[in-house]
């Protein structure tokens, strides 16, 4: 597990603390089970992963690469373990028990109605995920097999289900999920989705943007055939359209704004004890955080939480948002609590500032001359593109000075997120944030 391109935990000192079945799959052919395993961390943290498991009576050559290990199970004897979401058997059992919702009291199998499931579809693992594992079923479906599991409902399957019941064409229809209990209390497993066959990844097609705006000697950002703004414009108009969907949903609500600028405050500090780099842009963002408490009661809803362009697909039907399991470093309790709609716009801000320049750190940076105008181009792209998508978020060319304040500070919040993220895992990049966090108060 320890090599698992899912697992959260690596270079983290642990000991595996427990372990639990659910239940095993309906379904005629080998035993396949869900376990949970619990693991205890060095400094006390604890968590939950999946493991669903293949188990043979002999060792079986052919599935060398999903060997988990061999133990005496408690309801099957002697067993060769493996993963089960690399054996296509294992996995049509999956669908298979979607699409029958058989009854057990053990895990939970549902369908949504509208949407016939192509059983023959052969299952293909896809290998790009990482804190999850999917499962492509030929060009139907996909099943999003949730790795670190905590009780209660997941988000990523409450919202797409009403999203889909609203008949919302900004993303992929659920079509059903699986279910089981911990302690009496709600686990979700997984949830199946529809494949998107068109898809282009939201970054990747950025990029390509950004690519074609460097390879220019003289041209701007609105002459070039790669011009990305009325795309950026589409994808305002279409989150827009989300959060309103979301409103209707689950309803809207108000919170204290200087309660939410406290938090971000505290924030900060955390951030400077890992980024002391950050102590000198402090009073600016603080002063945005001001800005937001000053606004009183500001109104809240359920919202994406972890939106950027690596969270939007482009289909030749427009744009679709995905993963709406909220940002991944906060408990779950956490995630599901309301909050501002302008925290997504923040987050696809950052991410229009964040392309250009992680493309032009990428590229050759020899000569000064050259390094200096990609990141005048950078700046240019960002600019363009942020404008373009807050328009059409908004409606209007230009915001309410309290919309701006909280733009402000979401932009803020996010941007010292970024800081201790780069600083723990990309420190070459580090300086895209802190340049931002220079810039803070200007969407």
């Amino acid at each position: 597990m320890n090599e698992a391109r899912w697992f959260g935990g690596k270079g983290r000192p642990f000991t595996v603390s427990g372990s639990r079945r659910l239940g095993a799959l309906p379904g005629e052919g080998p035993t396949v089970v869900v376990d949970l395993v619990e693991l205890t961390y060095d400094d006390g943290e604890m968590e939950l992963y999946q493991l669903p498991l293949l188990l043979l009576a002999e060792p079986e050559s052919t599935l060398d690469d999903a060997f988990v290990g061999w133990w005496e199970d408690d309801d099957h004897g002697w067993v060769h373990a493996y993963d089960a979401l690399r054996d296509r058997g294992s996995m049509t059992r999956f669908l298979e028990a979607i699409a029958a919702t058989p009854a057990t009291d053990e895990i939970t199998f549902v369908r949504q109605p509208g949407h016939e499931l192509d059983l023959e579809a052969a299952p293909a693992l896809f290998s790009g995920e990482q804190s999850n594992s999917s499962v492509l079923f030929g060009e139907d479906s996909v099943l999003k097999v949730f790795r670190k599991i905590t009780p209660g409902a997941n988000p990523d399957i409450t919202t797409h289900q009403v999203l889909t019941e609203a008949g919302s064409p900004h993303v992929a229809a659920l079509y059903g999920w699986v279910e089981s209990s911990i302690d009496g209390e709600l686990v979700h497993l997984a949830m199946l989705q529809q494949f998107l066959r068109t898809a282009s990844d939201g970054w990747e097609f950025a990029l390509t943007s950004v690519r074609d705006l460097f390879s220019e000697a003289d041209l701007h950002a609105d002459e070039v055939g790669g011009d990305f703004a009325a795309e950026a414009a589409r994808l305002g108009t279409s989150l827009a359209e989300v959060h309103a969907e979301l409103r209707e949903a689950f309803g809207v609500d108000t919170l204290d704004a200087t309660l939410i600028a406290q938090q971000m405050s505290l924030r900060l500090g955390a951030a400077i004890d890992v980024v002391p780099e950050l102590a000198e842009h402090a009073d600016r963002l603080r002063g945005a955080y001001g800005a937001l408490a000053d606004l009183g009661k500001i109104e809240v809803q359920r919202v994406h939480g972890d939106l950027h362009l690596g969270q939007t697909l482009r289909t030749i039907k427009g744009w679709k948002l995905v993963d709406f399991e909220g940002e991944p470093a906060k408990p779950l309790a956490e995630r599901l609590l309301p909050d501002s709609p302008w925290r997504d716009v923040a987050g696809m801000l950052r991410s229009f500032d964040y392309a250009p320049h992680a493309m032009a750190r990428s590229m050759p940076g020899d000569d000064s001359d050259v390094v200096a105008q990609r990141e005048r181009r950078a700046e240019e792209w960002a600019a363009r593109n942020k404008a373009a998508f807050l328009a059409a978020y908004a409606g209007a060319t230009s915001l309410t000075p309290d919309e701006g304040a909280l733009v402000a500070a979401y932009v803020a919040d996010k941007t010292v997120y970024e800081c201790v993220y780069e600083a723990r895992n990309r420190p070459s990049w580090l300086p895209i944030p802190l340049e931002a966090a220079a810039r803070v108060g200007t969407p």
